[in-house]
């Protein structure tokens, strides 16, 4: 199976019977559509539909049906050989094969001649005879998710996991073309949130001529999408939710704007224009009246103004009870360098650390009780924090414990053993970097290590992690650092323990202003 195909960013082409038997007719849109696609830098596959009309029709129907889809897949039959032409002229353009299956030979022929991937109707999401014989295929699989339920979805993704399918999820509708009171785009951030590590796309029958709809499926996260496509003849106008060259055109610079609109998903700095337009608006501090050296600053004793001048202490910086190193004119910008700021900086360094630690258990889905400690570790003193230490969240404490250790980018953990103690820590979110009797290891969600007593073990992450640490009971004095400067520091000088997150006990430890 090909576990290195990429489904992302990928678009579908669906021709479905649009080639109207015609096998000119048929490289005439492949042909056109290659173009389009090729002029506007963008990668796509171009999609079959194969069913084998003589079994998969019943024999009843096969003459002076009244079945509307029986009428249409007979009336646009296509020779094996025929497609066969359409396939090579795909393959020549550059573009990915695709192909849906509608019964087991179909499968069958897709391998023998080659396609790329799989695509799963939405009719045969419950077809579990087909889905069997796709499982078998060997080859990447797309499923559409039209007039399925979540457990329905739940199901074929199991099924597939289990199967060792390498495979992707399109939500969609099967109404053609599709209402707006029917788009229900929001389920592709369902899917999204519901199968993490999945690529989720958007199979969509809406009028071609509108594109606000792929817009907002790039916007909730849709990696991958999907519109029938063809081009009209005199003889067969083009249905009402199949799009022409003129309209993928249109469709995916939409999608690419899109892209562009919505930018990269981790926060980036300021750019220099928009700072430049911040700082424009960002008010100094100035003096009302002489401030002498020495004087205690409070707030009745200063104004806040624009413009800031480069090296003043700007509002968001000001607190009450600085202090003046120098004489200060009135209605003058104080400078940072004419005062000394209050405020520990240990305390700032924790505050600022909490804030972080609260913001990945939110991104991570992790809820905690009202009532519980926390353990801030700083091995070579709080102003090291960020460089080694952890955040330990004491959840159970009996015979058996349990912690959730949090360390932000870059943190370590230093080389240690317990005497007593065996733990076992199982990742729940980001990426651990675990050394335990010098063999390392990489965890990341849902892996585990078991530490057992005695055993030297370090640890740290390079862009954060969150992993629950179930051990023994807990004993004082049972780490054994091998820097034995930590072991001759005193409890209190490599932790910080305080109840919930510690607000206030975090300021009357360190003796400064508020947290």
């Amino acid at each position: 199976m090909n576990k290195k195909f990429d489904f992302k960013d990928l678009l579908i082409l669906d021709m479905a019977n649009n080639h109207q038997g015609d096998v000119e007719h048929g490289l005439n849109i492949v042909r056109s559509f290659a173009k389009v696609v090729k002029d506007r830098n963008a990668r796509a596959a171009l999609k079959f539909q194969f069913r084998q009309l003589d079994t998969f029709i019943h024999q009843e129907h096969q003459k002076n049906s009244d079945h509307k889809q029986v009428q249409r897949f007979l009336s646009t039959r296509l020779p094996w050989d025929k497609f066969q032409a359409l396939l090579d002229e795909v393959r020549a353009q550059g573009m990915v094969t695709m192909c849906t299956p509608f019964d087991e030979a179909s499968v069958d022929i897709i391998c023998d001649m080659g396609f790329d991937v799989i695509k799963v109707a939405s009719c045969s999401g419950k077809d579990w005879p087909l889905l069997e014989k796709v499982a078998d295929a060997d080859k990447p699989v797309i499923f559409s998710t039209g007039g399925l339920t979540l457990r329905d979805i739940d199901n074929l993704v199991s099924f597939f996991q289990h199967r060792g399918v390498h495979f992707a999820i399109m939500h969609c509708v099967a109404i053609y073309p599709t209402p707006d009171a029917n788009m229900n785009l929001q389920q592709i951030a369902l899917l999204r949130n519901r199968y993490p590590g999945i690529h989720v796309g958007w199979s969509t029958h809406e009028s071609p001529s509108d594109m606000t709809p792929v817009q907002l499926a790039v916007a909730l996260g849709a990696e991958l999408f999907e519109r029938h496509v063809g081009i009209a003849r005199k003889d067969s106008p083009l249905n009402a939710y199949s799009s022409t060259p003129e309209q993928i055109a249109e469709w995916i610079e939409s999608k690419q704007r899109a892209q562009i609109l919505c930018g990269p998903k981790q926060r980036q700095p300021a750019s220099e224009a928009e700072q430049n337009a911040i700082d424009g608006l960002k008010r100094g501090v100035y003096a009302k009246s002489k401030i002498r050296k020495g004087a205690i600053i409070e707030s009745d004793q200063v104004f806040f103004a624009i413009p800031y001048i480069e090296g003043q202490l700007d509002s968001g910086n000001f607190k009450p009870g600085i202090v003046s190193k120098s004489d200060v004119v009135a209605n003058k910008p104080i400078f940072e360098e004419m005062v000394d700021l209050p405020g520990s900086e240990d305390e700032l360094v924790i505050k600022h650390a909490v804030h972080e630690v609260k913001a990945m258990l939110n991104e991570a889905r992790i809820h905690l009780g009202p009532e519980f400690k926390v353990e801030y570790s700083h091995h070579y003193g709080v102003p090291k924090f960020l460089e080694t230490g952890a955040v330990l969240i004491e959840c159970v404490t009996r015979d058996y414990c349990k912690k959730l250790v949090v360390q932000l980018p870059g943190q370590k953990h230093p080389s240690h053993y317990h005497a007593l103690k065996e733990e076992t820590f199982q990742v729940l979110y980001g990426q651990l970097e675990c050394t335990v009797d010098g063999h390392h290891r990489t965890l990341v969600p849902g892996e585990s290590v078991v530490v057992m007593p005695g055993v030297w073990h370090s640890f740290g992450t390079e862009n954060g992690v969150i992993f629950e640490e179930i051990s023994s009971r807990d004993h004082d004095n049972d780490s054994f650092y091998e820097d034995k400067s930590i072991n001759k520091l005193s409890r209190a000088e490599r932790k910080t323990v305080v109840d919930h997150w510690g607000r206030f006990q975090i300021k009357a430890m360190t003796g400064q202003a508020k947290a």
